[in-house]
């Protein structure tokens, strides 16, 4: 992914909601099945990394409030 769509994607999770992101994480797992170009398995890679560290900082966020 080049930094542009990068950058858009973190832009897309920072307003997505839980449902949204978890549509995204699937569709997401399913291509990566029958991704066969190691570039674009990457990219794919990266988009679960980022949906993964944004539902972590969202778990973070709930706690800290709740606390």
């Amino acid at each position: 992914m080049d930094k542009t769509t990068i950058k858009a994607f973190i832009a897309w999770l920072e307003t997505a909601s839980e449902e949204e992101i978890e549509a995204k994480r699937r569709e997401l797992l399913h291509a990566l099945e029958r991704m066969t170009v190691p570039e674009t398995r990457a990219d794919a890679r990266l988009g679960l990394r980022l949906i993964d560290e944004e539902a972590l900082a969202r778990m973070e966020l709930g706690r800290s409030r709740q606390g």
